[in-house]
């Protein structure tokens, strides 16, 4: 078997399908939403199936990123979206690998949608708990068929879920806000266009000396919120001013995880008036998508007064549990805030990378 093309609409229909067959309704696995993956077909994201007697057994995207080359220091295949029957492991990894070679790469690292700062990697344990929205669920088959293929794993991290303490769980000196000129901004619907700005060059510099993360444009960042002001509430999206100057932010979205995988991360325009019409009901967890502080404001404790604001308006909300998107193993700072709330690792992450040579 070899990795085909995804040239037509049918085969575009079969690479989002593979995921009915591989976690067969399973609702801790929480699909990447249709109208993405269209977007990225339409705009030349290569994409593989690989089929064994026409029925689809995996499927991946293959591409590159210039930038990513230059932070990894290698020429670099990069593969996303990847899933695979247990059994297809071997072709799928002997196909990436091919195309790598074939576009005189050095390395292939993955599974990045469709980079590692945007979605994508493998669970490596907690698999009993559910996934959630730009985060990843897989079978425990996943990293043992990437290791078992010469692949080692790279950034390796974990997802935490809290509890929202009934208590405040942070504390700050309040009289530092009038001495520093500081000020709390709160998200706008109505503005979310203005604000995104602000949010991307803080969030640039708050993680550009991490291993994998490279700049986000204008355009990603676009892309990557679509839809944020229909979601947004406005309690959840914080960022802090320090003598007018952008200083630290965080964004937290309402987890609606389990609506995606019922609709099987179909959010056709019936759909989204369906999430609309419920969307209270999704006003009991929480996602932290996102937090930072610029590099010359690290280690101030101006987190600890986001955090503050923000678990008042997570208690205010009515939240009940708080996950977050994956943090680095070799960051315990970051991860430092869901140790106060009361919060555990919820399932271990990581990418993988395999060399060509």
């Amino acid at each position: 078997m070899t990795l085909q093309p995804v040239e037509t609409r049918r085969d575009l229909r079969d690479f989002l399908a593979l995921t009915d067959d591989v976690y067969q309704g399973d609702p801790r696995y929480i699909p990447p939403l249709h109208a993405q993956v269209r977007t990225w077909w339409r705009r030349g994201v290569r994409m593989g199936l690989l089929r064994r007697r026409g029925r689809v057994v995996a499927r991946t995207t293959l591409h590159t990123d210039p930038a990513l080359d230059a932070k990894l220091g290698r020429a670099t295949q990069l593969f996303g979206l990847t899933e695979f029957t247990e059994d297809a492991a071997e072709e799928l990894f002997d196909g990436v690998c091919a195309a790598g070679r074939a576009g005189g790469r050095d390395a292939v690292f993955g599974p990045v949608s469709l980079l590692p700062n945007q979605a994508g990697g493998v669970i490596t344990s907690g698999f009993g708990e559910r996934g959630f929205i730009d985060s990843a669920w897989n079978h425990p088959y996943y990293p043992a068929a990437y290791e078992q293929h010469g692949f080692t794993r790279r950034f390796e991290s974990d997802t935490w879920i809290c509890p929202v303490p009934a208590e405040p769980a942070f504390t700050f000196d309040d009289e530092r806000i009038a001495a520093e000129r500081l000020r709390v901004h709160r998200g706008d619907r109505k503005r979310v266009g203005e604000q995104l700005p602000i949010l991307r060059e803080m969030l640039n510099a708050s993680f550009a000396q991490l291993g994998y993360y490279t700049e986000i444009s204008a355009e990603q960042l676009a892309a990557q919120t679509d839809g944020l002001a229909y979601l947004l509430d406005e309690a959840l999206l914080l960022y802090l001013t320090k003598a007018d100057r952008p200083i630290a932010f965080v964004l937290c979205l309402p987890d609606i995880s389990a609506f995606v995988a019922r609709i099987r991360g179909n959010l056709h325009p019936l759909n989204q008036l369906r999430l609309l019409a419920t969307r209270s009901r999704h006003r009991r967890e929480a996602v932290l998508i996102i937090k930072g502080t610029v590099p010359s404001e690290q280690g101030r404790g101006y987190m600890r007064l986001l955090a503050r604001e923000l678990h008042e308006g997570l208690r205010r909300g009515g939240y009940r549990t708080l996950r977050s998107t994956y943090v680095e193993r070799t960051n315990p700072g970051s991860a430092a805030q869901y140790v106060a709330m009361g919060g555990r690792p919820l399932h271990g992450y990581t990418f993988y990378g395999r060399d060509l040579a």
